[in-house]
């Protein structure tokens, strides 16, 4: 009787390990993320050129703005301060205020992957909203120190170049225009109708209306500022009540 030789089996071929990126793919991936941003940026610096030069300030004070400030909601408040000649303790109560949730940006931006004391230091202070908002859609792994700074400085340089461009369009067109000065109101309505739109973040929808509604009766001269206030004070309530509440859900359902 003939026997069969036994088959082998060989075990498949492990996956290759995937190469990592080089520091050049790293920096170009970060330039790709930085485009999405870009769209909303770019305008919104030709806006703030505009305003420069419509309430009669020199023109080097919109590239001096972004480089030195580079926050781009607070740098449109400030044209407008600027030209009425606000004072400086109100100008440092709005940087306060205005800017103070990039203190909470940076309990989970990734600050540990920057080595270089210079290089953290920019980071530190390019570390706007929409830089925020590109690097949290990364998946872990694929983020690293020179994709996060290639992608922070490409939007500081769309801020810039927006800004120079209008200078040069508002001292080139014969008459100045009007409406210009709501561009940021209307950039925080268009991001309020698209939270709306989300059912999730109604509630927080709401208690922002009720704390403007409040501060504008009781503090009308500093509304801004008790309304943020009042906002932040009745998100921190609601995150308790809601951890309270999960709490005790689950030990009910245990």
């Amino acid at each position: 009787m003939q026997h069969d030789a036994p088959t082998q089996i060989t075990a498949p071929d492990p996956a290759p390990a995937q190469t990592p990126a080089t520091r050049r793919q790293q920096i170009a991936a970060g330039v790709r993320d930085s485009f999405s941003a870009g769209l909303g940026i770019f305008p919104l610096g030709i806006a703030l050129g505009l305003l420069v030069i419509q309430a009669g300030l020199p023109w080097w004070l919109a590239p001096a703005l972004s480089l030195s400030v580079f926050a781009g909601s607070l740098e449109l408040l400030l044209v407008g301060m600027m030209a009425t000649s606000t004072s400086l303790a109100a100008v440092a109560l709005t940087v306060l205020v205005v800017n103070f949730r990039h203190v909470f940006y940076a309990f989970s931006f990734p600050l540990h992957l920057v080595k270089n004391p210079v290089a953290k230091a920019y980071a530190v202070y390019a570390m706007i909203d929409e830089a925020y908002a590109v690097n949290a859609s990364l998946p872990e792994r694929e983020r690293s120190a020179p994709r996060l700074l290639a992608m922070q400085i490409a939007c500081e340089t769309y801020w810039v170049g927006g800004g120079l461009v209008g200078v040069a369009l508002g001292a080139a067109l014969p008459a100045p225009i009007k409406g210009l000065e709501f561009a940021l109101c209307a950039l925080f309505t268009v991001l309020t109708l698209d939270a709306f739109r989300s059912r999730s973040e109604i509630p927080s929808l709401l208690l922002a209306g009720a704390g403007v509604t409040v501060a504008l009766v009781l503090t009308p001269g500093v509304a801004m500022f008790t309304a943020l206030l009042l906002f932040v004070a009745l998100l921190l309530a609601r995150h308790t009540l809601t951890a309270r509440h999960h709490l005790a859900q689950e030990a009910t359902d245990a």
